[in-house]
């Protein structure tokens, strides 16, 4: 894990989409973030002690983004082991596991002793390590979608889909694929941010928990999920294709 530096931070963005607004500034104690997305291999460690059988695998299916319509449907048979489903190559150990709910990750965080970070621990993190999609030569520093979306992807970054976890380098904190590659589940619901410190709020059957920081299936003509501010939502029981999770952990 590594250490982030407690602080003051400004939150969403008045230039965004609406689910980032209005702009409000946070205090956030010093923590611990994961220095990775979780992969494959870790996630395998976690089922085979504790026998833990994911939603997906429950449900049956996961949700997979078809390219050639672009639309998700749900593939029968699709999880953390196959997440585009059981004729679609197996998942690469070093890959961030995806098709994991938001129940799952937290279950995984919690074996570890630690826990899924708010959104704002997120983003306060994200603005710390000063991220940026291209370096000044103009490489890629994030696993995104280059090209109209979702007609072409001209593969800029080498990568169609995520990519092996830290193929774009550590940034300015030593943390890896913080933008890009996969969404990542926070523990926050998806309230408007005059809620956000809202104790009553009462979540409900549809109610959905924050992702952070994009996919490969961000293009900046769509999906514009790759910048710090940008947030999104999947209820907990969702395993989707594009989303993962890293953990946090309180500074002891």
């Amino acid at each position: 894990m590594v250490a982030i530096p407690g602080g003051r931070v400004h939150v969403g963005s008045d230039e965004g989409l609406a689910l980032e607004a209005p702009v409000f500034v946070a205090d956030v104690a010093p923590f611990w973030l994961d220095a990775e997305e979780v992969s494959v291999a870790r996630f395998a460690r976690f089922v085979a002690e504790t026998r833990h059988v994911t939603d997906a695998e429950r449900h049956g299916d996961g949700s997979v983004f078809d390219l050639a319509h672009g639309t998700w449907h749900l593939a029968s048979g699709a999880s953390w082991r196959a997440p585009l489903g059981p004729s679609a190559p197996r998942a690469s150990p070093d890959h961030p596991v995806t098709q994991v709910s938001w129940n799952d990750a937290d279950a995984f965080c919690r074996w570890t002793g630690a826990r899924l970070p708010t959104e704002i621990e997120w983003e306060h993190a994200a603005r710390r390590a000063s991220l940026e999609l291209r370096a000044r030569d103009g490489a890629w520093r994030a696993n995104v979608w280059q090209g109209p979306f979702p007609a072409r992807n001209v593969l800029e970054d080498g990568f169609a889909l995520h990519a092996p976890i830290g193929s774009f380098g550590r940034d300015a904190l030593g943390l890896t694929d913080l933008l890009g590659n996969v969404w990542e589940w926070t523990s926050s619901w998806l309230v408007p941010y005059p809620l956000h410190d809202d104790d009553d709020f009462a979540p409900g059957p549809g109610s959905q928990r924050v992702l952070r920081g994009g996919s490969f299936l961000c293009a900046e003509d769509a999906c514009h999920g790759h910048r710090v501010s940008a947030r999104m939502g999947a209820t907990p029981e969702s395993a989707l294709e594009h989303v993962g999770f890293r953990c946090a952990r309180d500074e002891e």
